[in-house]
This record gives structure tokens, sequence and C-alpha cells, in this order.
């Protein structure tokens, strides 16, 4: 015969849990110490301290990096660039991701052909990209000139990585690209947990498609869409990869990102202070506007 459990014997049982030694927990806790809060903090450190290559020590210094990026006119236009490429290739990673997660939720034939053809571009490592796209905007033999030839334009011979008004609208293209499947299948998902229900009590009221989107979609998807675009800021922000390869932030630092301007003062010019400066000044900006978003979902989530 089998008896319940006391109240005594299920408080043993809680306090045995808690006493687990904590040392068991080192496994998971050592390299998150070493390989992410360890560099972390050596990096704020160092931001606060005059340190080159081939110095044998930093020297404290304070507040003079970040006052010194205050009045630096190279970063203040990669910071210029950086905002503009951010929220191009946000909005149009949103935009273009909505549209595409509203067409793979509709009953259409090769439904799930379509889907994996989206993610392709997410499978291809960020150097890849670059060099594909690379290929695509070269002035010979790419497709872009090809394309403009075959159209009647075979004077329009652009070399738009290299050129200084071209450039920047190039690279937001292949970010825009880049960006496009990951958004498209978090909002995918979202639009999946929307109850058919909904729609179907819309369209009994006389909605038609656009006022099923704007007065049940859009609304139900806005918390999916605000959490989308801030992951979407903060990766776009310390972008690096993809534009490096594609014009290493020229010409004449037209499409230099902030990250393109640390890692050039960290390596070329060997100013680690003041990259590392940089690196932190980058984690405030990102870290706001994550706060500022967040925040807004909890108060619209309370209204």
């Amino acid at each position: 015969m089998t008896t319940l459990p006391t109240h005594a014997a299920k408080l043993r049982a809680g306090s045995g849990r808690a006493s687990v030694p904590w040392y068991l927990f080192l496994p998971a806790i050592l390299p998150i110490v070493l390989f992410s809060v360890l560099p972390l903090c050596q990096g704020i450190w160092l931001g606060f301290t005059e340190y080159r290559l081939g110095q044998d020590a930093p020297t404290f210094n304070g507040l003079a990096n970040f006052a010194q990026m205050l009045k630096d006119t190279d970063f203040l236009s990669s910071f210029k660039v950086g905002l503009i490429w951010t929220f191009a290739v946000t909005g149009g990673v949103l935009f273009f991701g909505m549209g595409l997660a509203l067409l793979l939720n509709a009953r259409l034939p090769l439904q799930g052909l379509a889907r994996v053809l989206v993610l392709v571009p997410w499978a291809i490592p960020p150097v890849i990209k670059g060099l594909i796209w690379r290929m695509v905007y070269h002035p010979d033999a790419g497709f872009l000139n090809q394309g403009l030839a075959a159209l009647g334009f075979p004077d329009l011979h652009l070399n738009v990585l290299t050129d200084f008004t071209w450039a920047l609208p190039a690279v937001i293209l292949v970010g825009i690209w880049a960006g496009l499947p990951q958004a498209t299948v978090v909002l995918l998902a979202g639009l999946q947990s929307i109850p058919d229900e909904l729609k179907e009590a819309a369209a009994l009221d006389g909605a038609g498609s656009w006022g099923i989107l704007r007065h049940v979609t859009l609304p139900l998807m806005m918390p999916v869409i605000a959490a989308t675009a801030a992951l979407e800021f903060m990766w776009n922000f310390n972008a690096f990869g993809l534009v490096y390869v594609l014009t290493d932030g020229g010409p004449a630092g037209s499409t230099r990102l902030p990250m393109l301007f640390a890692y050039e003062e960290a390596f070329q010019y060997g100013n680690i202070g003041y990259a590392s400066a940089l690196g932190l000044a980058m984690v405030v900006v990102v870290g706001v506007l994550v706060y500022y978003t967040v925040r807004r979902q909890a108060q619209g989530g309370d209204a």
C-alpha cells in the first residue's frame, strides 16, 4: 500500500534540491565567464585607457577617448552612415519580410518549396554572401550590367561598389536580401499564431482582405514586429563582415559603418583603447534602443 508524502517529507525533498552543490554548475558557468564576461570587462576597462599595440601597459585616461569620439569627424561620419544603413536595412527587412510572410502564410501551391527557398540566404555565411554580390555588381561580368544591357541600357555601365553615389544603396540592398530569411521566419510564426476565428469573424462583419490585414492581423502582430525590429536594429548596427567584403567601407568612407571604423582604429592604426571606447559606445546605443523597445512593449501589454 502506497502512502501520500507528508508535508514534512516534501519540505525535506525541497531542501535537498536547494542544497545541490554550487560547483556542479561550473561546467556551464565557466565558459560564459571565460569567453563572454571577462573579454567584455577587459573591453570596458580598455575603453577608459590610452593603449596602443606595442605599448607595455594601458594608461588610464578617464573619459578622454569618449571626448575624442565626439570631435572625431571620421567617426561621426561613420555613425551617420551606420544610422542610414541600420534604419534602411531594418525597414526594408520588416517591409519585405512581412510581405513574404503573408505570402507564405497563404494557401498556395508549392508552399513548402517556397519556404525552403526563402531560407537559403540564411544558410550562407556573410563572407560568401558578400562574394556572391561582388560578382553580381562586377562591372564587366556581373548580372547587373548584363541585365541593364538586356533591357536596352547598354550605356549604363555601372560600377556601383566604387561609385560614391551608388555604393551605399547597393550595399543596403544586399543587407535587406541577407536579413530577409530570419525576419520572414519570425513574422511567419507570428502570423500562424493568430486564430483563424478572428479573421473569419471580421470577414462575416464585411471586412475585406485589406480590412482584415489592417484591423486584425497587424494589431495582433505588433509585439512580434517590435521584437523583430529590435533584433534587426542590433544586428544591423553591429554589422561588419558583409560590408567589409563588399566595399571595405569605401569609396571615400561612403559605406564605412561604425564597426568598420572601430576595426580600422584597432587593427590598422593599433589604437586599442580608442577602438574599445567605440565598441562600448555602440553597446550603449543598442542597449538604449532595446530598453526603449522592451519598455514600449510592456506598456502596450499593460494597456
